[in-house]
């Protein structure tokens, strides 16, 4: 009977231990929010906290010059039995203002090729006011026959842009890296007798 009694308050006392333990588990969540809260620890968790009348805006950019608009134009060239093409024709763009552009590129031959882009600017006084930070053509690339690239361009003219200038085209000749440049075709003129006179 004693040893009856001594196993039910074992059972009653893993019970509670049981229940205290769920108990603790289910708390810590709050728990921990409250301790990140308090001690400033978790600071996504507060930067991602709603608050109450404030308005989410990001500061202005003031390197950028509104009172301009620039356009520039998208050009793509190949070297190659290749698809290469901008995602967009043109863009108007305020000087300081940052600016990407997709450019897709599909290696249609049946073989791997190893290709890079060569830059130009037209005109040529605005080279040195187009500032690319991210361009496919920093590398050169291997595609596997058939693959598909899409690639950005991520620039920002400089506001010191002469003036006059209201029209930037960036263009592009995407090449095959040690592959011979395709020869000019040959024009196919007939011989012709010479016309003897008299006759």
């Amino acid at each position: 009977m004693a040893l009856k009694m001594e196993n039910l308050k074992m059972t009653g006392k893993l019970a509670v231990v049981v229940l205290g333990m769920f108990a603790f588990g289910y708390a810590l969540v709050p728990i921990y929010r409250a301790i990140c809260e308090a001690t400033g620890i978790n600071i996504l968790a507060l930067g991602e906290k709603e608050i109450p009348g404030a308005k989410k805006s990001m500061p202005a950019n003031t390197q950028v010059d509104r009172s301009r608009t620039i356009t520039v134009e998208f050009d793509a060239n190949v070297r190659g039995p290749w698809d290469f093409k901008p995602e967009k024709r043109s863009l108007q763009v305020h000087p300081g203002e940052l600016m990407t552009v997709m450019y897709e590129f599909q290696n249609i031959q049946g073989r791997k090729m190893a290709a890079q882009a060569i830059p130009s600017y037209a005109p040529k006084q605005a080279s040195p006011h187009f500032n690319k930070l991210e361009c496919f053509c920093f590398q050169q690339y291997t595609l596997e026959p058939g693959e598909k690239k899409n690639w950005p361009v991520a620039f920002v003219i400089d506001p010191k842009l002469p003036k006059d200038v209201t029209t930037i085209t960036l263009s592009y000749t995407f090449f095959e890296v040690g592959g011979k440049t395709p020869p000019a075709p040959k024009t196919n003129t007939a011989l012709v007798a010479p016309v003897k006179e008299g006759a």
